[in-house]
């Protein structure tokens, strides 16, 4: 038979070293397991160790007992329930499917470990930290199974998150938010995409906002949001748009992507159709959702990161009357590379930077003399009113440069966003 890997020591030093853990003082068979916690398969540490101090009494003809208190975890591992059943009840009453649970050590937890590490060093040990979260899991599992319940652990976005600081006895719990992925639609001019406060008081209440704090009555995100808290019963919330239109944009067709974040969420099971029917019908008119689905937290970065391609309509104002064919080879010109400073408008809230983007198709007709309406398919993040304007010369090519006319938009619309979402 294979013997195991034993690393630098052979199986006698490493019953040696065992002997001399046990020797040093009561130790529970979790801790002394612990320390060959990556020898033998398909053992826990409480059989580890009970296996080596069974071989311990049958050397010197004592009896395999346990001790009642153990200088290595002081009694951390045997508080395991109680912790799990306090953590129970601070999550009462909210819906989670996965969790998870961390410790803090005490100074003390943190100078045995130190101490083992020096005085009996072992290739094969855990820490103590990853033994009692497994205790705690282990336990908050028995504890949810008592009440009829089920919860898996989940290391990378539990749904509730356990901090167990073994110094003070605190239990600190985080409640991770929901996510909802959706498309909107938004009908009417004049309404931003996130709540925007008021320039003058920064949200508190002025004559200018009348009061209210806010530069526009309401917003789409505030028009979406509150249907969903009422659902989830959550306490706050955010929407994440895949970019966003100007106040005086409709955003049309298909609509934008978004993902609805609610924090600290009693449900996350809810009827997202029936969320929709509500939104479409209080906000009638003015914004429209569609494709509610569950996302998961990381789906928030890709949104917000999202490089989709756009497509626009706009509404053109000329200074001068134009030729339509002038006006034809100026769109056609349009197409291909755009060097676009950073616009005027938004500089105060955007790197003041020169940008390459690309238009891809420029197709458009004459209304009259001096107004025009053009569909532009082009790169996120090139902004239109600037490729039409110029922007005094911030964005070149441009339609004013191309036309020798000043021109500007008068009325935009996102018409599609083409993502892979």
């Amino acid at each position: 038979m294979a013997s195991p890997p034993m690393g630098k020591l052979s199986p006698m030093e490493f019953l040696v070293s065992a002997f001399e853990l046990l020797a040093a003082g009561p130790i529970c068979d979790t801790c002394l397991g612990r320390r060959f916690a990556k020898l033998g398969k398909g053992l826990t540490n409480p059989e580890r160790g009970r296996a080596i101090r069974v071989i311990w009494a049958m050397y010197g003809g004592g009896e395999p007992i346990e001790p009642g208190r153990c200088w290595v975890c002081d009694g951390a591992l045997s508080r395991a329930e109680e912790h799990a059943r306090r953590a129970l009840e601070l999550v009462r009453g909210y819906e989670f499917e996965t969790f998870l649970f961390g410790v803090h050590l005490s100074p003390y937890h943190e100078a045995v470990e130190d101490f083992l590490k020096k005085r009996f060093p072992s290739p094969w040990a855990e820490p103590l930290q990853r033994d009692i979260n497994r205790a705690l899991g282990q336990a908050f599992e028995r504890a949810l199974s008592a009440e009829g319940r089920t919860a898996r652990v989940d290391f990378r976005h539990p749904h509730v998150r356990f901090t167990v600081d073994l110094w003070r006895g605190g239990i600190d719990v985080y409640i991770a938010p929901a996510y909802f992925y959706g498309r909107y639609r938004k009908l009417v001019r004049g309404i931003p995409q996130t709540h925007w406060p008021c320039r003058e008081c920064r949200g508190k209440g002025c004559p200018r906002c009348n009061y209210t704090g806010k530069m526009y009555p309401t917003s789409v995100e505030e028009l979406i949001l509150s249907a969903f808290l009422e659902a989830c019963e959550g306490e706050g919330g955010h929407l994440h748009g895949a970019g966003r239109e100007d106040v005086d944009a409709r955003m049309l067709g298909r609509g934008r992507p978004f993902v609805v974040e609610v924090e600290r969420p009693r449900r996350r099971t809810v009827d997202l159709a029936a969320i929709a029917a509500r939104i479409n019908r209080e906000a009638a008119g003015r914004v429209e959702v569609l494709d509610l689905r569950p996302a998961p937290p990381d789906l928030v970065r890709k949104v917000k990161d999202l490089k989709a391609k756009k497509r626009y309509r706009a509404r053109i104002s000329l200074a001068a009357p134009v030729e339509e064919g002038a006006f034809r080879e100026a769109l056609g010109e349009l197409v291909g590379e755009i060097h676009q400073r950073t616009p005027t408008r938004v500089r105060h809230r955007r790197a003041d930077l020169v940008r390459v983007r690309r238009v891809y198709e420029a197709s458009g007709e004459l209304v009259s003399p001096t107004e025009a309406e053009v569909e532009i398919l082009c790169d996120g993040g090139l902004y239109v009113k600037e490729l039409v304007s110029g922007d005094e010369g911030g964005t070149r090519p441009s339609l004013t440069e191309l036309l020798g006319v000043e021109a500007r938009v008068t009325e935009l619309d996102v018409l599609d966003v083409l993502d892979d979402l």
